[in-house]
């Protein structure tokens, strides 16, 4: 499980065309990619699974709690993106509600666009 974030402050300013604002790259792939918007309620949980393919959870509103293979739970929040290789068990939950968009391929290289988060709060919840 790899932390990264795409905060505005990860971004750059973008002018072409005119334009005025910051853009915070995610992903480029080459190969078919399944994009989807997740929406959990408050207590809503996403079962300890293995992933199907290379998956980014990419938090846009809210906070909640990931885990991976080990059994200790990270705080996650908007701005956050957590990444997991194909077959990694995970699970994702929230007390208060959130939602993410999620991305599965078989060719992710989230680490070419989005900066490693520097630091993640761990959390012993039950």
């Amino acid at each position: 499980m790899e932390f990264y974030e795409f905060s505005k402050d990860c971004g750059k300013k973008i002018s072409k065309f005119n334009s005025d604002f910051i853009m915070s790259r995610i992903i480029q792939t080459d190969k078919s990619a399944h994009i989807g918007c997740m929406y959990l309620d408050k207590n809503g949980i996403v079962g300890y699974h293995q992933a199907v393919a290379p998956q980014l959870l990419i938090i846009v509103h809210g906070e909640g709690y990931v885990k991976g293979e080990k059994d200790e739970y990270c705080k996650v929040q908007t701005g956050d993106a957590v990444y997991w290789e194909k077959d990694e068990w995970h699970e994702t939950k929230t007390n208060t509600g959130l939602t993410a968009i999620v991305i599965e391929s078989e060719e992710l290289t989230s680490s070419l666009f989005m900066p490693l988060k520097k630091q993640m709060i761990k959390d012993n919840l039950s």
